[in-house]
């Protein structure tokens, strides 16, 4: 894995704008257009594999937490417990996901997180930077079939659904990123065959007489997606509702406990050792030197705080972390000529599917982090 400062293509910007990737500068600057990974071919088919594995893994971590009870040392109330053992019972399918690995090029990959519920940058690892490939690096290859099993994985969701069942997709208004992405899985779901219908999530209402969630027009909503955290969703006015009314959502519920920062310990106490994992504890103190603490619940870097090499680095305060922490020890992202570069790997249709990197200026990679594309040498 190396770092390579390229050429800007001149019509990047319009390119992208025409694919609907309109957040590329966002903040002054989110995609990186000047910059780019080199990956070998074998550290491609071990990032395959690790991720695989990993993945298969943390699907057994699902069933040691469910039959141990181990919801309250998640901070999952215990009220949700049972809409998410009856989601992973019922073996509701999941969409995607992306673990965050630090990797320097030498050592192994190293777990940080797994984003199981509600990840993004999807666009930009899908779209953008293939474009970006075909116009610079065309002889060349990508870690990256994201798109085909994302079809894959919709035409498995519409499979048993009756014909002409709509299938919404929502997020909250106002955030471009999030409405963006939404709009490419709801286009990839229409070339799947699905009915595709977008909904801000606070345009959905409640019918109390029929029991059932219900678009603008008062028609049901039975299936959707959702770029919601389930901690959020289920914590709302009408959560009580979600947990009775039978809507399915996707994320399915039981990603709920992956999603958990909590999960990092699990993992470590199932397969102690494990060369891709880092230790990690429920209880501060277990770890000797530098570690990272992590709210249970927290996302894009915010209330982290990282101890290492005699400094401390903070995420922004998003007032997470009352539910509690997990201790990891820290294995600093990898600083390539001031970048601190974090390697995301998606599952998508319970498959590896490619590779997205994004960079700070600082350890924490955060919303503002930018992202920046990559090659492999066939």
């Amino acid at each position: 894995m190396e770092r390579r400062a390229v050429r800007k293509r001149d019509n990047w910007k319009q390119k992208f704008d025409e694919l609907g990737f309109s957040f590329h500068s966002m903040g002054g600057i989110y995609w990186n257009e000047g910059a780019c990974y080199e990956f070998s071919g074998d550290e491609i088919d071990h990032f395959e594999e690790v991720t695989a594995e990993l993945h298969a893994l943390c699907l057994k971590a699902v069933d040691y937490i469910i039959d141990r009870n181990l919801f309250q040392k998640l901070g999952i109330p215990e009220r949700w417990a049972a809409f998410v053992t009856e989601s992973w019972k019922r073996k509701d399918r999941s969409l995607y996901g992306r673990f965050d690995f630090t990797y320097d090029g030498k050592g192994e990959p190293k777990l940080l997180e797994y984003n199981a519920d509600t990840p993004t940058s999807l666009v930009e690892s899908s779209i953008a930077q293939w474009v970006w490939l075909e116009d610079m690096y065309p002889d060349h290859d990508q870690f990256n079939s994201i798109h085909e099993k994302l079809q894959d994985a919709f035409a498995a969701v519409k499979a048993p659904l009756p014909p002409f069942q709509p299938f919404y997709f929502t997020c909250v208004r106002d955030h471009e990123e999030d409405f963006v992405t939404v709009e490419y899985l709801r286009d990839v779901a229409l070339q799947s065959g699905l009915d595709g219908r977008h909904i801000f999530i606070e345009d959905i209402g409640f019918d109390a007489e029929r029991q059932c969630f219900c678009d603008l027009d008062n028609n049901p909503i039975t299936h959707a997606f959702k770029l919601y955290p389930w901690e959020w969703l289920l914590a709302d006015e009408f959560g009580e509702n979600v947990m009775t009314s039978g809507i399915r959502f996707f994320e399915p519920p039981w990603k709920m406990i992956l999603a958990n920062k909590g999960i990092l310990p699990i993992l470590w106490e199932m397969a102690p050792g494990h060369r891709n994992l880092l230790p990690a504890f429920f209880e501060a103190g277990r770890i000797c030197g530098d570690y990272v603490r992590k709210p249970l619940f927290s996302r894009e870097g915010a209330n982290v705080m990282l101890q290492a090499g005699g400094r401390t680095y903070e995420g922004e305060d998003a007032n997470y972390g009352i539910e509690g922490y997990v201790y990891q020890k820290a294995q600093l992202l990898p600083n390539f000529s001031g970048s601190f570069a974090a390697v995301g790997s998606w599952v998508v249709n319970g498959l590896p599917a490619g590779l997205g990197i994004r960079e700070d200026s600082t350890p924490i990679t955060t919303n503002t982090s930018l992202f920046v594309p990559h090659y492999f040498q066939p």
